[in-house]
């Protein structure tokens, strides 16, 4: 302390750039931690129990400018959140083996889907990057829990498999979601190495384009500098995380009934007006496995009926019912043409050329 003294003497300012001050720690009763009290966790206890990482998330997770509350269920529902990043960043890993930046296809070529989830790590390291800038540690946390839980784990990544696990390891379907997935696991792991270094440093050991040792040395993503940010597609897929949360509700239901057994038993019509009709339409094949459901297909607002629900859009509207045709042994998508390959009879056209020719075309937008 003396020292930092005698430097501002000297010097005529601060031996610092920024100083930063939190409040007490308390326990889960809102009481100051202290050995009387017998109320103290700790922090090598964290470490060893939990590891070094979970201690550091939960300073990041509280807000430092009011009283920090600690105990073992804050502890707990930390490790858990801690756990959902953890294997977000496994499932990018594991869906990347054998792909290397340069396979990837340039942001034009991939499908619409992907683009979006482009453009959302793309938004989500800008915003994180002005948040650390701002010493705004519990919005990174946040921000970072929000995306592994809800836009990726909730969405993107459950979407995807279809054509992870389906198409041809070269095809350009399946290319576009992994040059997603690569654009996602280079911004994320820079992302949480100044709170999760330990786990940042695991993930950069199993990265296939490191170009340092050591992801303490690496510098700022800046492969996506020059993707557009579209605000009318990003609005475009908002809704569409909506209508997608309403037309699960509406095959759950139907699971509950006992009518299907799961959501790839169901065939989904959604009634729309307007733009976002149009919109809809222009996605063509690719609005099915949006939804996760054997098929898909828009109609004009006007034409719905009596039995068709309501979904939380305005002038939305969906019918679910369970899907009479055959189920491809393969991808479990129920489809009319199944059986009339006398070759591959137990598969769907779309797997047969997969798997016997040039593989399926996705549509690129």
């Amino acid at each position: 302390q003396s020292s930092l003294l005698e430097s501002s003497a000297v010097y005529g300012e601060a031996p610092y750039k920024a100083v930063l001050t939190h409040g007490f720690v308390v326990d889960k009763d809102g009481r100051k931690m202290s050995k009387s009290l017998g109320n103290v966790i700790a922090p090598q206890e964290v470490i060893n129990a939990l590891g070094a990482d979970i201690l550091r998330l939960w300073v990041a997770a509280t807000d430092y400018k009011a009283e920090m509350s600690l105990s073992q269920e804050i502890l707990q529902r930390t490790s858990d959140s801690y756990r959902r990043i953890r294997n977000t960043a496994r499932y990018l890993l594991g869906n990347l083996d054998g792909f290397s930046s340069a396979n990837a296809l340039s942001y034009a070529d991939c499908l619409q889907l992907d683009q979006w989830a482009i453009r959302r790590v793309k938004r989500l390291q800008s915003e994180i990057e002005s948040d650390y800038k701002a010493y705004q540690f519990h919005h990174v946390y946040q921000k970072l829990h929000q995306f592994c839980v809800v836009e990726m784990g909730g969405f993107y990544l459950d979407v995807i498999k279809d054509r992870l696990y389906t198409m041809p390891v070269a095809s350009d379907g399946r290319r576009s979601a992994q040059t997603a997935l690569h654009h996602i696991l280079e911004v994320m792991v820079r992302l949480i190495t100044p709170i999760l270094s330990f786990t940042a440093e695991e993930i950069w050991e199993h990265m296939t384009d490191r170009e340092e040792a050591s992801v303490l040395f690496a510098t700022r993503y800046e492969a996506l500098d020059t993707v557009p940010t579209t605000d009318e597609d990003d609005s475009f897929w908002q809704s569409m995380l909506e209508l997608r949360e309403s037309v699960a509700r509406h095959v759950e239901s139907l699971r509950n009934e006992g009518q299907i057994g799961a959501a790839l038993d169901a065939q989904v019509k959604l009634y729309a007006g307007g733009a976002f009709q149009h919109a809809l339409q222009a996605m063509g094949d690719e609005l099915k496995f949006v939804f996760i459901t054997s098929a898909a297909s828009v109609h004009d607002l006007s034409q719905a009926d009596d039995d068709v629900q309501e979904t939380t859009l305005p002038d939305v509207k969906v019918s679910v019912v369970a899907s009479t045709d055959e189920k491809c042994i393969r991808c479990w998508h129920r489809q009319p043409e199944i059986g009339q390959n006398l070759e591959h009879p137990n598969l769907c056209g779309r797997c047969i050329d997969n798997v016997a020719g040039d593989g399926e075309q996705r549509q690129v937008l």
